[in-house]
């Protein structure tokens, strides 16, 4: 028997895809007279005022899906993910929560396989056997179990995912009221697939690309970058919505967020950006390419100057936990599942208790390391500094060893002590940085972080550094509250 929310939600549809921008303000109106999802007036007045300006990108982005998607592809981006995966369903997860107390996700991350045709720097994937996979029967029962909790969004990663390709395309076929997507590295998109895609309508590929040409063949391999840009070409001809996943480093941050590389994505039809920074995981590690602190707190300042002015929804990973409460990992939106079944609270964080082939999804996010995290969310009262390992390093050691949670990294079984060392650095450093962002007066001020991570008092001497400067210390102009 249908629910009165699938009932709902093709009437929905149809109405929306008549009129996407004219529209919404109507529908968003129902929802909320309907108690179906909850809004603060002052979050609808917004979207309302967005909605209604010709000028605001985002108005720009909702008029892009007419234009640009084919119509398949359009009314499954309204149903399956704004409607079902994200507005309707909230009130489900929420209620769930509270009647089990567990943690409830609003999304499974999981790989189909740890295989991959690439070998990235810094891929703890390379780590792994290259024979493991989840089977599909596992992955449809995975799906399966999580739509009763009022999970309708599941992503792939890996290894490379596509090498899966034709397996997600049924996956999609299956679960329709479902939406899908994946971070790829997008060299196994080709005219054929881009079809299947189209067909299904709900899948929306994220393409790894780390800048441009010099970049990203610096860490994917020779001829990567023009490959990644034919598969953006092609998804665009179909009219399939996508986006594009970057990592920022030591080494890239200033072109990864560049006018110019978003000229690029806007160019080649992204409609979403993924920002993530790096993270040493694995045997293959490069702490050196962690960002320094007045990166990180230039992205912060880049991203959301960019979402004032880019038709494209951009998400930076790390420095949008003011948004999302803190860290999002261990079920409280999101898990992870690795190519071995591992259940892990995060695709950066290889520590777990639970295999999936063992038990269901609802009793793995009652094992020790996800109650743990239940528990100690959020791990730390400045959501600038979300992350239990890259932002409080003490905060992954205590869970980890207090759940007995056990490395999952086949060929390399990482301690949590020493992976959160090669943190413990970044997290000093960016500790007075974010803590002025966030409590910043408002008032632009020099910060000085010394050696030991410590953020002193300093006179300046002319030249935008405190007279006592070292050669060595980190300098960050930090604007006060955004």
């Amino acid at each position: 028997m249908k629910s009165f929310i699938d009932i709902l939600i093709p009437s929905l549809v149809k109405y929306l895809d008549r009129d996407l921008v004219g529209n919404s303000k109507k529908v968003l109106q129902l929802i909320n007279s309907l108690g179906l999802y909850k809004f603060h007036k002052g979050a609808l007045d917004s979207i309302y005022e967005q909605l209604e300006d010709p000028t605001n990108p985002y108005y720009k982005f909702i008029k892009s899906m007419k234009q640009e998607l084919t119509p398949n592809v359009r009314r499954k981006f309204i149903g399956s993910f704004l409607l079902k995966a994200g507005l309707l369903t909230k009130g489900k997860r929420i209620k769930l929560k509270e009647k089990l107390q567990q943690q409830i996700p609003w999304a499974v991350l999981m790989d189909p396989t740890s295989a991959c045709n690439l070998e990235c720097i810094g891929c703890w994937a390379k780590d792994y056997d290259k024979t493991d996979s989840l089977s599909f029967e596992l992955m449809d029962r995975i799906i399966r179990e999580g739509k009763p909790m009022g999970t309708f969004t599941y992503i792939y990663s890996g290894g490379e995912p596509l090498i899966r390709k034709r397996d997600i395309i049924r996956l999609c076929e299956k679960h329709p009221e479902c939406y899908f997507l994946a971070f790829t590295n997008g060299t196994l998109i080709d005219e054929k697939f881009a079809k299947e895609v189209a067909r299904v309508g709900n899948f929306a590929p994220g393409i790894s690309i780390e800048g441009f040409e010099e970049m990203t063949d610096f860490r994917r391999g020779k001829g990567t970058y023009q490959k990644v840009i034919r598969a953006m070409d092609i998804l665009k001809s179909h009219g399939i919505l996508y986006g594009f996943s970057a990592t920022y480093h030591r080494r890239n941050t200033d072109v990864i967020a560049s006018e110019e590389f978003l000229d690029l994505m806007e160019e080649k039809g992204c409609h979403y950006g993924w920002y993530f920074t790096y993270m040493p995981v694995g045997s293959d590690a490069q702490p050196d390419l962690i960002v320094t602190p007045e990166q990180r707190a230039f992205m912060f300042h880049r991203i959301r100057e960019a979402r004032k002015q880019r038709p494209m929804f951009l998400m930076d990973f790390w420095n949008d936990g003011e948004f999302v409460g803190g860290c999002i990992a261990g079920g409280k939106k999101y898990l992870h599942i690795n190519a071995k079944g591992d259940v892990e609270p995060c695709a950066f964080i290889h520590y777990s208790n639970v295999n999936i082939k063992d038990m269901s999804l609802k009793q793995a996010l009652r094992q020790p390391i996800f109650e743990e995290y239940r528990k100690n969310q959020p791990f730390n009262h400045n959501h600038l500094r979300p992350c239990p390992c890259l932002d409080n390093p003490e905060k992954l050691r205590n869970m980890v060893n207090a759940s007995k949670a056990k490395s999952t990294q086949l060929n390399d079984l990482e301690s949590v002590e020493d992976f959160t060392a090669k943190c413990e650095n970044h997290a000093r450093g960016w500790a007075p940085v974010a803590d002025a962002l966030q409590y910043g007066n408002g008032n632009t001020e020099e910060i000085k972080v010394n050696n030991n991570g410590k953020m002193v008092d300093a006179k300046s001497n002319g030249n935008g550094k405190p007279a006592d400067a070292k050669d060595n210390d980190i300098f960050i102009k930090a604007e006060g509250t955004i």
